[in-house]
């Protein structure tokens, strides 16, 4: 499997995780390349294993590995309505690209599509539970 997490320990053996929308315990696993290779309590044959081809490994979100202030799990931003420090509203984030120097959140609003890099000079306040982002635009960042 490919590992999407930055928590990797999530793998070890005796932990569980949700495929398939059943829960698997991990028997045991090893790292190769860019992937994992886990063998998972119920999955006994290679056809079984190819059969959760494209499923994606889950965890309950009580279960979830606390994050420290200011970091937030990706299914939190997403769908999180961005407003600027006007109070004006931007759009929706719907999606999260991942450019390696900082991620970049595009939002989709009526006035078009807008690409927010994720760093401090624009991203000023999260509220999770509220699903809304301020954010203060930098010059030339217009929607398009």
């Amino acid at each position: 499997m490919e590992p999407l997490t930055d928590f990797p320990e999530r793998f070890a053996p005796g932990q569980v995780v949700w495929v398939g929308g059943l829960r698997r315990e991990v028997e045991s696993s090893r790292p190769q390349r860019s992937q994992v290779l886990l063998k998972l309590a119920g999955i006994d044959s290679s056809e079984q294993a190819a059969g959760l081809r494209d499923e994606l490994l889950e965890v309950p979100q009580e279960e979830l590995t606390a994050l420290g202030e200011g970091r937030y799990y990706r299914f939190q931003l997403l769908g999180m309505t961005a407003y600027d420090t006007a109070g004006e509203a931007l759009g929706t984030i719907v999606d999260i690209l991942s450019t390696g120097a900082n991620d970049v959140y595009v939002v989709r609003g009526p006035r078009g599509e807008l690409l927010l890099p994720a760093i401090e000079g624009v991203i000023k306040e999260v509220d999770a539970e509220g699903g809304c982002m301020v954010v203060e635009l930098m010059e030339g960042m217009e929607p398009r």
